[in-house]
């Protein structure tokens, strides 16, 4: 057990998603074992409880830690400040503390063209990802305040690269970038550190997207030069773990690109 021992994290998106052979294929459920590796008690929301429940009883049987799920959509029908207020009332009343949050939720619209996104395609996107992640943010800051916490976005090469098809979850990804710059720069002198990983994985989500607009997934899905997707917990949830460590501290406001060398930038 290291740092995170007795520790409290929350993570948006944390259900537990299947690929077809089984095995876990959801970068939230990957960032939430490597986090339970450490000892940390977790905070997992979603909109599918059964996917909560699922990964609540892996994570606590696997690894002898808490998990409290609490079921949340921030969407565009919902109170969304509400919403979010109750997910942070009931992890302090459960651990009392927040010392990181991981902001992985997002739904998308994947593989539909600029021209034929409809408003609430655009919107799926926005509140599911930018707006989640500025509520959780705003409410988690007096408790992230307290413990010196760490914040981790997650963001994408979609927005990166401006890849086809994807235009609603790149603006939401490029807008989450922004807001966590701007965190960085005003909560440093609070001791918190924000940063933004942009992963590629292998996922059940992914698994579908090839399925369901396989010209978009040619379009965009590349095979790393490292010749592999990244695995959920070992090449991504391990990072986002150490992002949160006292040795990466003063690392903050920075993009980090998890993509076995594709996202390469100038």
């Amino acid at each position: 057990m290291g740092f995170l021992q007795g520790k409290t994290a929350i993570i948006t998106g944390a259900g537990f998603a299947a690929l077809k052979d089984g095995s876990a294929g959801s970068i939230g459920f990957g960032i939430a074992t490597a986090y339970a590796k450490e000892g940390c008690n977790l905070v997992i929301t979603g909109r599918n409880v059964k996917k909560l429940e699922a990964a609540k009883e892996k994570l606590e049987t696997e690894h002898g830690i808490e998990v409290l799920i609490v079921a949340a959509d921030v969407n565009a029908g919902a109170d969304n400040a509400a919403v979010v207020q109750g997910v942070i009332d009931a992890a302090i009343e459960k651990f009392g503390r927040i010392d990181v949050l991981v902001n992985n939720a997002q739904a998308s619209a994947s593989g539909v063209t600029l021209a034929d996104h409809t408003t609430e395609q655009f919107d799926l996107a926005m509140y599911s990802g930018l707006y989640a992640t500025f509520y959780y943010m705003q409410a988690c800051y007096p408790y992230l305040k307290e413990t010196k916490g760490s914040v981790i976005n997650f963001a994408s090469g979609a927005g990166l690269f401006g890849n086809y098809g994807q235009c609603a979850y790149a603006a939401a990804k490029e807008g989450i970038r922004g807001l966590s710059r701007v965190a960085a720069t005003e909560w440093g002198p609070d001791g918190i550190n924000v940063n933004v990983v942009c992963p590629i994985a292998w996922t059940a989500a992914l698994e579908n997207f090839k399925e369901a607009y396989p010209e978009a997934f040619e379009a965009n899905v590349k095979m790393p030069p490292m010749g592999h997707y990244g695995d959920v917990e070992k090449e991504i949830g391990r990072v986002v773990v150490q992002l949160a460590s006292p040795d990466f501290k003063y690392l903050s406001g920075e993009t980090l690109t998890l993509e076995g060398g594709m996202g390469l930038r100038p």
